[in-house]
């Protein structure tokens, strides 16, 4: 697979998502029964957790990435938010499979989601009963493959990240992302592929769903903030970048250092690696997609995608 092409050309959407069967609480259950109450408490105040993971099609079938590590950080998130509970990162490793293989899928985003139910509406979620549940999902380039070729556009947004002692910023939970779908809402409604968020100090955060890197002087620069998620799939670069032989930091940043980097790309479960062309109308390097984001994101695809075989010890294949 190169790094302009995939599956499909277009981002899943609500009206093309089919998670056909969903694991629910231990069963493998149609998805017009995986039902829940309007009282369910996880929807008025957003206690949940989830997880965002990938299967890839690969010579010996399905096979998703670096799926222990996903299923520790859902029980991470949910440590952080003071649930408790009973499944361990085997159990939910197994449920992840299990759903992949009934939905005979080959390829698909992965959706595991943990909530408090509906048995008391108080704040206090103490008295409900946690839930658990799995989706796969197909989906195909986050933003489109245009974006991808081309660069996606990025502009600041007006919300800031939230700060970590105002929410839990290292768990993956419903309520904070609040703060993402206001921040995506409002560079989608002005044009923009996707939206930059700052923290209250003015560095750079992250994406509404990403991380970011940037390339200056032959040297790739993480992002890294204490209200970031702990990020598998930057995890998963900066490996990457260091066996390439590309020397790797982590740093902080401001918008403008940005503006005049050689390259700029985003990365995460969806996004995989997509290049930056431009940030607040402003060029990233010559105003394309960068050839060294271009040609991580392919490095990237053909480890996710099995071809790489010194990388097999991140993918748990389905079928074996």
């Amino acid at each position: 697979m190169s790094a302009q092409t995939s599956t499909s050309t277009a981002p899943a959407t609500t009206s093309s998502m089919h998670a056909g069967l969903i694991w629910f609480d231990g069963h493998v259950v149609p998805e017009a029964e995986a039902q829940v109450s309007v009282l369910t408490h996880a929807l008025h105040y957003g206690t949940s957790v989830f997880e965002g993971i990938r299967a890839y099609e690969t010579e010996r079938g399905a096979a998703v990435f670096r799926l222990g590590e996903h299923s520790q950080r859902l029980l991470d998130s949910a440590k952080i938010l003071g649930m408790h509970p009973s499944w361990s990162v085997d159990e939910i490793d197994r449920a992840i499979l299990d759903t992949i293989r009934a939905n005979e899928r080959r390829s698909c985003y992965i959706r595991p989601l943990m909530w408090y139910g509906a048995e008391s509406l108080g704040v206090n979620p103490g008295r409900n009963r946690l839930h658990l549940m799995v989706a796969t999902l197909p989906w195909g380039i986050y933003l489109g493959d245009e974006a991808v070729r081309k660069g996606a556009a990025l502009m600041t947004s007006s919300w800031r990240r939230s700060a970590g002692d105002i929410m839990p910023t290292k768990a993956k939970a419903g309520g904070n992302y609040v703060n993402s779908v206001l921040a995506n809402a409002e560079a989608r409604e002005s044009g923009f592929d996707e939206a930059l968020l700052l923290d209250k100090e003015g560095y750079v955060a992250e994406g509404s769903g990403e991380n970011i890197f940037f390339l200056k002087g032959g040297t790739l620069y993480a992002l890294a903030h204490s209200v970031n998620l702990r990020g598998i799939t930057r995890d998963t670069v900066i490996t990457l970048a260091r066996d390439m032989g590309t020397p790797v930091e982590s740093t902080m940043a401001t918008r403008d250092e940005l503006y005049v980097a050689d390259e700029v790309f985003m990365v995460g479960t969806a996004a995989e690696v997509t290049p930056i062309a431009s940030i607040d109308r402003r060029p990233i390097g010559t105003g394309v997609a960068g050839p060294y984001g271009l040609a991580m994101r392919e490095h990237y695809l053909d480890v996710v995608g099995g071809r790489r075989s010194e990388y097999h010890h991140w993918l748990t294949f389905v079928n074996d």
